[in-house]
């Protein structure tokens, strides 16, 4: 329930990727210069990554599926969805997509124009987890980088 009593509120608070090696993982993300939340005292096998509004967190994917009692390899392959990191000028957008590349991800498709009007690319980190790296001229980011659709 939201807090103002209205029913479910529309949010994602953590978003966790089941990775195979959370602390290889971890070196992925650590090397795009992002700042682990975790404690000293927390598992190993969780690494977490606060971003605006919302967590990133790295869990064992061998402890996700015993968490939810499915065989390991139920979780895994291209899901259909991707994850977006959005910036403020289509510029940004390439150089993004190649510190992806020095941290061991791959590129999936190059930066470039898109249909709708906007500048794009595509990575995959080294559990296969898709970024969309993105600028949207129709959504600019708000003082502190965060995305809304339609903007601020």
């Amino acid at each position: 329930m939201s807090s103002s009593g209205d029913g479910v509120g529309q949010r994602v608070s953590l978003i966790t990727l089941a990775v195979k090696d959370v602390q290889a993982s971890a070196r992925f993300y650590d090397a795009l210069g992002w700042q682990r939340a975790t404690g000293p005292d927390d598992p190993e096998e969780v690494v977490a990554y606060n971003l605006i509004g919302q967590t990133l967190g790295l869990y064992s994917k061998a402890m996700l599926a015993e968490d939810l009692g499915i065989p390991e390899d139920a979780i895994g392959g291209f899901s259909g969805m991707t994850l977006a990191y959005n910036v403020a000028t289509k510029e940004e957008v390439a150089p993004v997509l190649e510190l992806a590349v020095q941290a061991g991800g791959r590129i999936l498709k190059p930066a470039g124009e898109i249909f709708w009007g906007g500048y794009i690319g595509y990575f995959c980190d080294p559990d296969g987890h898709v970024w969309e790296v993105a600028f949207n001229p129709y959504s600019p980011l708000g003082e502190d980088g965060a995305f809304r659709w339609g903007g601020y």
